[in-house]
């Protein structure tokens, strides 16, 4: 029997016949761990969650969740007795209960197991103290969201799967509640599966993230890995975090290898695919690989800025009219406006050169 916590086997997940995932191969070693799953809206990130809590049938494959099979073609366990609770993004709460009780409604289910969370600690955390009084139809989908996590945090769950959990919650509060809960679940050591369509959050949040696209998941490794050494161009396109240029392998045996590009001039790094000197190649460039420099020879066209708080984000045009997303700190003393010329530190090092 596998010594993983919690494992998919070649998981096929069907809700109709757009809404499906197949050939799903899913790890999560260690209890406690935390994995978010990407993808955009629609391509079957929740019905992997409905059918991990048994809510819908396996069509293939396998799930096995602490040594004990879950789901086969051949056994499925209910979802009662799988100790697997479901935060749902829309409201799931009991519309006859106050929030109060729907949140004790978690502890009816520890079947005289005692909690690992106080009820009050965890209304504390997610900021419900004001609203204890009140029914489902009298609060906002960003608190409904919120009670229904606080409910089946209470019910000390083997597996904890969220649903898109702070998706209605405002900015202002998100980020804080993002911090606390993760901090809570490391701390009760609560393994966690989070569908979310927003990059941020998944790379904050987890462990490791899964990136599902076009009925597939793609890749499934730690965030940094996904952001910095995407698998595909489907993956890196997915994600927008920067742009492919043109570029001919110059030197990729020794230790620093070496591109060119036709504007940029010589690129140094470390090749994550293997290319023989010689071929020519797609090079993702992200917005934080180019460094700016007022100094340096090499200038390209500003073509647009964006203020982002704590950097710009400004677009350089090349001659041949590729775009170029570059980072600059906002404290940056001297700003660029559009069409003025904009230096580029040469020769470029990049520590991850992702090719395709």
């Amino acid at each position: 029997m596998s010594e993983n916590f919690f494992e998919i086997q070649n998981g096929n997940f069907t809700a109709s016949e757009k809404n499906k995932v197949n050939d799903v191969n899913l790890i999560i070693k260690k209890q406690g761990e935390i994995i978010s799953l990407l993808g955009p809206s629609g391509i079957g990130k929740t019905t992997i969650l409905r059918t991990i809590a048994g809510l819908q049938k396996l069509s293939k494959g396998l799930i096995n969740l602490k040594g004990k099979t879950l789901s086969s073609p051949s056994i499925h366990i209910e979802p009662e007795d799988r100790n697997i609770a479901l935060s749902f993004q829309d409201n799931s709460l009991f519309p006859n209960y106050s929030v109060i009780d729907n949140i004790n409604f978690g502890k009816k289910r520890l079947n005289g197991n005692s909690s690992f969370l106080d009820a009050s600690e965890i209304i504390n955390i997610l900021h419900i103290e004001p609203i204890l009084k009140k029914f489902p139809h009298q609060i906002s989908a960003g608190e409904a969201q919120r009670v229904s996590l606080a409910r089946s945090l209470l019910s000390k769950p083997d597996l904890l799967l969220l649903d898109e959990p702070f998706s209605n919650i405002d900015q202002s509060l998100k980020d804080e509640i993002q911090v606390s809960v993760k901090k809570l679940l490391k701390r009760i050591n609560l393994t966690t599966i989070i569908v979310t369509h927003d990059s941020y959050e998944a790379f904050s949040m987890a462990d490791k993230c899964g990136i599902i696209l076009n009925q597939k998941l793609k890749q499934y490794d730690v965030p940094y890995n996904v952001h910095h050494e995407p698998n595909s161009i489907e993956v890196a396109n997915f994600l927008n975090k920067g742009v492919f240029i043109d570029v001919e392998i110059i030197d990729s045996e020794c230790a620093v290898h070496k591109l060119k590009h036709a504007e940029l001039g010589e690129i140094r790094g470390k090749l994550s695919n293997k290319f023989p000197s010689g071929s020519k190649a797609r090079l993702l460039l992200q917005p934080e690989d180019l460094i700016h420099d007022d100094q340096s020879k090499l200038k390209l066209e500003v073509v647009d800025r964006k203020f982002r708080g704590t950097n710009f984000i400004y677009t350089l045009k090349t001659k041949n009219g590729e775009h170029l997303p570059v980072f600059v700190h906002s404290h940056h003393i001297h700003q660029h406006e559009e069409n003025e010329k904009f230096g580029v530190q040469s020769p470029i090092y990049i520590d991850h050169l992702v090719c395709f």
